[in-house]
């Protein structure tokens, strides 16, 4: 790892925004104490928006002996929006980092976020989400259609999201009726006339939809949020862009015909999705601050090594050792060690702290 002056390190904050995320929390956690970094994690949030399962008591007892951990709990669901904010209240970082509660960073992730930086530019950078699920079933396979066009796109035109981080000197502040965080976060630092860019190199794990029924809830939720924040901010992602869609679509139908059934109903499953989207926005009025969630994605996500077994450990606290299946490391598209990661057994149970901090109505 290159070494850095003082001037080049950063103070990091990272908020996990939950709801109900039981399954993945420790495993998150434990992550993200595990991270290989030359700058200083000095806290991190856990944001649980009434949580109704078990996140809370994970966070409170089982990581008791890591000040750094902090549960900030609203009383009610309010919003991804107006827990972002609750974070940003007291994050205290020269770097703030958002990563969603149902993902896994690989081990230099945060470093690999954070390098860019270094350009006083910069004001935001975005990861590279990387899904687990199964390529051989449809569900499986259009979760990695969308992520790898979300790829490619960003690579010409940054589109941020599931592991994003900025400045905090650019003050951000959300408003709680946005049901698109990362996207109105870019709006507001191009605002502020900074750059945006993305680091493919810090990768994220996420789980994608296994039904129809929860991808079509993501899917009109997202575009329903994204003509919201072009009417209000006039800001649109790149992800919106119709026609570099088209073409990225045209690329991947010419490099990959041996799957055009299975390309054409994602790609007619995602349309469908963004007129339910245009039907929720301007018809129903209906933004999605507040939005149903899709509980296929919910799940515990292992970590990937290449070479060894996975550790790490389940809801139950038990100690789960698996090797890494053919519908895991078929999405490895990256050569680096480096970007695996395997939880220590000593590591897999970690008590945690009580610090509450209750939000006030």
């Amino acid at each position: 790892m290159e070494k850095k002056t003082r001037k080049d390190m950063f103070l990091i904050t990272i908020g996990i925004c939950v709801y109900n995320e039981e399954k993945n929390i420790r495993s998150l956690l434990n992550s993200l104490l595990n991270q290989k970094t030359s700058n200083t994690i000095k806290e991190i949030f856990v944001i649980s928006s009434a949580c109704t399962d078990r996140t809370d008591e994970i966070v409170e007892h089982d990581f008791s002996k890591y000040p750094k951990i902090i549960l900030l709990k609203q009383e009610k669901r309010e919003g991804k929006a107006s827990a972002i904010n609750l974070f940003l209240k007291h994050a205290s970082g020269d770097i703030l980092v958002l990563e969603s509660g149902d993902t896994i960073p690989a081990e230099e992730t945060i470093e690999n976020l954070i390098l860019p930086f270094k350009d006083p530019k910069i004001g935001m950078v975005g990861g590279r989400p990387i899904p687990v699920n199964n390529k051989n079933t449809f569900m499986g396979f259009t979760s990695h259609l969308i992520w790898g066009l979300h790829h490619r796109l960003a690579l010409k035109n940054p589109k941020l999201g599931e592991l994003v981080a900025f400045r905090k000197e650019l003050d951000i502040k959300l408003p709680i009726d946005t049901a698109v965080d990362e996207a109105y976060i870019e709006a507001l630092v191009q605002d502020k006339g900074y750059k945006m860019i993305y680091a493919p190199e810090a990768i994220v794990y996420n789980k994608g939809p296994e039904t129809i029924s929860d991808f079509l809830k993501q899917r009109r939720r997202i575009f329903a949020g994204h003509i919201h924040l072009k009417r209000t901010k006039g800001y649109m992602p790149s992800s919106m862009n119709k026609f570099e869609i088209m073409k990225l679509i045209i690329e991947e139908i010419k490099s990959n015909k041996t799957n055009i059934f299975w390309l054409s109903g994602a790609v007619l499953l995602e349309a469908y999705g963004r007129l339910l989207g245009s039907y929720d926005f301007y018809l129903k009025k209906d933004k999605h601050a507040i939005w149903s969630v899709a509980a296929t994605t919910k799940v515990y996500i292992p970590m990937v090594n290449q070479s060894n077994p996975v550790t790490t450990c389940s809801s139950n606290s038990a100690i789960h050792r698996m090797k890494p299946g053919p519908d895991i490391m078929q999405n490895i598209e990256f050569t680096k060690s480096s970007y695996s990661e395997t939880i220590p057994v000593s590591e897999s149970v970690l008590p945690c702290n009580q610090l509450q901090i209750m939000q006030k109505r």
